[in-house]
C-alpha cells in the first residue's frame, strides 16, 4: 500500500466523506430539475412562460446562499455547516411537496429557493475537498467529491420515477418527499467529517495576514476562471432547465425527459474519475477549453434535429462539457487564494457564479416558449466564444509570480 503524507491522507478521506454526501444531498439538484420546471408546467394556468421560474428559484437559493454559508462555517466549522446545510435541502423538501398537495406555485418556487440555500453548501463541497490538502493533489480531489454525483444522477432521476405514483392525483409530490429522506440520510453522513484547521500566522510562509477581497477578486486568473467558471455552468443550466420541457413538447414521455436529465448528470459527473489525472496531465486551462468545445458540440447537435437522440446525445456532451469546464476553472480558483482567505474568496465567487446560473435558468422557459429550443442552442455559441477568448488572453500572458501561502 502507498503510503501518503497526514494532510494528504486526511484529504482522502475527507474527500470519500463528501463524495458520499454529494451522493445523497446532491441527489437532490437533479431531482429538482428534473422535475420542477415540469411541476411549474402542472401548477400553472395558461401562462407557462413562468414553469422554469421555480428552478429558478432553485438558483436564486444556491447564489443568495452562498455567502452566508461560507461565513457560517467560518464560525462554526465545516463539518457542522454542511450538516445544517443538509437539514435545510430537507425541510424544502418538504415544504415543496406540501406546496404540491396544496397546488401553490409561488409557495413551490419559494420552496425551491429553500432546497437551493441548502444546495450552496452543497457546492462548497468541492472547495471542501482542498482545505489542507498539497497542492498536486487538490484537482483530484475535486474530482473524488464530483464522483459522488455520479450517484446522485442515477439516485435523483430514479427517485422522480418511482415515486411518482405515490401521491396521486397529485403529481411529482413524492420525488420532494424524497428530497427529504436522502437530506437526512446525507446529513447523517457527514457527521465523519473532519474539519481541517486553519493555519496559525505563524504557520503561513509568508507570514502576511489575509489580503482584501477586493484584491483577490483583481487577479487576472480569478477573473478568467470566473468568467470560464460561468460561461460552463450557465449555458449548462440555461439548456439543461429547458430540456425537460423542450422534449415533452416535442411528444416524448415524462419518463423519456426524466431519463434525458439522467443521462446528462451521469455524463456531468462520471468523468469525474479521471478528469483530476487530466488536468494534472494537460493542465487546467486546457481542459477548461476543452469542456468549452464540447458545450459547443452540444448545441450544434440540438440544432440538427428533434429526434430523441438528438435530445440525449446533445445533454451527455453538455454535461461532459460542464465537467472539463466547471472542475478546471474551480481548480483555477482554488490557486488565486490562500487557506486564509478561503471562506469569503469561496462564498464570493459561487454568489456571482450562481446569480448567474439562476438568471439563465430564468431564461431558459422565457426564450424556450418565446422562440423555440433551436433558438436556445443558438444563444450558447456566442458564450463559449467569449469564454475560449478570455483563456487564449489569458494563456498569452506573462506568467505571474507563483503565490505564496
Amino acid at each position: 500500500m502507498t503510503a501518503h503524507p497526514a494532510g494528504e491522507t486526511l484529504a482522502r478521506r475527507n474527500a470519500v466523506v463528501l463524495a458520499a454526501a454529494q451522493a445523497l444531498v446532491g441527489a437532490a439538484a437533479p431531482i429538482t430539475i428534473a422535475s420542477g420546471g415540469l411541476a411549474g408546467f402542472w401548477l400553472l394556468g395558461t401562462d407557462k412562460a413562468f414553469a422554469t421560474l421555480p428552478v429558478t428559484g432553485f438558483n436564486i437559493g444556491i447564489a443568495l446562499g452562498a455567502l452566508p454559508a461560507a461565513a457560517l462555517m467560518r464560525i462554526v466549522g465545516r463539518k457542522h455547516g454542511f450538516v445544517a446545510g443538509a437539514c435545510l435541502t430537507a425541510t424544502g423538501g418538504l415544504a415543496a411537496a406540501t406546496a404540491l398537495f396544496q397546488q401553490d406555485f409561488w409557495l413551490f418556487a419559494l420552496a425551491l429557493l429553500l432546497i437551493g440555500i441548502g444546495g450552496a453548501f452543497v457546492q462548497q463541497y468541492r472547495f471542501a475537498a482542498t482545505d489542507g490538502a498539497p497542492k498536486a493533489f487538490q484537482a483530484r480531489a475535486i474530482a473524488t467529491v464530483l464522483v459522488g454525483g455520479i450517484f446522485a444522477a442515477v439516485i435523483g432521476p430514479q427517485a422522480v420515477r418511482f415515486s411518482s405514483g405515490l401521491f396521486l392525483p397529485t403529481e411529482f409530490a413524492g420525488a420532494f418527499v424524497a428530497v427529504t429522506a436522502l437530506s437526512l440520510a446525507g446529513a447523517l453522513v457527514l457527521h465523519a467529517l473532519r474539519d481541517v484547521a486553519p493555519p496559525a500566522a505563524s504557520q503561513m510562509t509568508d507570514g502576511l495576514p489575509a489580503r482584501p477581497l477586493a484584491d483577490i477578486v483583481r487577479q487576472p486568473k480569478f477573473l478568467v476562471a470566473l468568467v470560464c467558471g460561468v460561461g460552463t455552468y450557465s449555458m449548462m443550466s440555461f439548456v439543461m432547465t429547458g430540456a425537460p420541457l423542450a422534449i415533452v413538447g416535442c411528444g416524448f414521455s415524462q419518463d423519456i425527459g426524466v431519463l434525458g436529465i439522467q443521462w446528462h448528470v451521469l455524463a456531468m459527473f462520471a468523468p469525474s474519475f479521471f478528469t483530476g489525472r487530466i488536468i494534472a496531465r494537460f493542465g487546467k486551462e486546457k481542459v477548461v477549453a476543452t469542456g468549452l468545445v464540447l458545450i459547443g458540440l452540444s448545441a450544434a447537435v440540438a440544432l440538427e434535429g428533434l429526434e430523441i437522440w438528438n435530445f440525449w446525445l446533445a445533454l451527455i456532451l453538455l454535461g461532459l462539457g460542464w465537467n472539463f469546464g466547471f472542475i478546471g476553472s474551480t481548480a483555477m480558483v482554488a490557486e488565486t487564494y490562500r487557506l486564509s482567505e478561503r471562506n469569503k474568496t469561496q462564498g464570493m465567487h459561487d454568489f456571482i457564479l450562481f446569480s448567474c446560473v439562476a438568471l439563465s435558468s430564468f431564461l431558459s422557459g422565457r426564450v424556450l416558449v418565446a422562440d423555440g429550443w433551436q433558438t436556445m442552442n443558438m444563444i450558447v455559441f456566442p458564450v463559449v466564444g467569449v469564454c475560449l477568448l478570455v483563456l487564449l488572453v489569458e494563456g498569452r500572458r506573462p506568467a505571474a509570480p507563483a503565490m505564496r501561502g
